[in-house]
């Protein structure tokens, strides 16, 4: 259980580090820690296709959660959805 609080902190944390980087505001504790889920998830798949190894991971217990990549991915992800909710105003 503390595993599982440990990675939805540092998931809150590498999500709050991309909407800063990305330019976007707060918008809150739990999508900060859905950003950075989806950034990890989608940050290694990416490294994974480019062929770029692991520059700085945490793990705990049996779970790696790669830090780089998931800030990487969770900014690419906020800016693309930034590019389809400008399109709408």
């Amino acid at each position: 259980m503390m595993e599982l609080l440990l990675l939805l902190v540092i998931a809150g944390v590498c999500g709050a580090i991309a909407e800063a980087i990305a330019g976007f505001s707060n918008y809150g504790c739990l999508s900060s820690v859905a950003i950075g889920f989806i950034g990890a998830l989608f940050g290694t798949w990416l490294a994974r296709k480019l062929g770029v190894p692991e520059f700085f991971a945490i793990t705990l217990g049996t779970v790696r959660f790669p830090i780089v990549w998931s800030i990487t991915g969770a900014t690419i992800f906020i800016v693309t959805i930034g590019l389809f909710r400008r399109g709408r105003d």
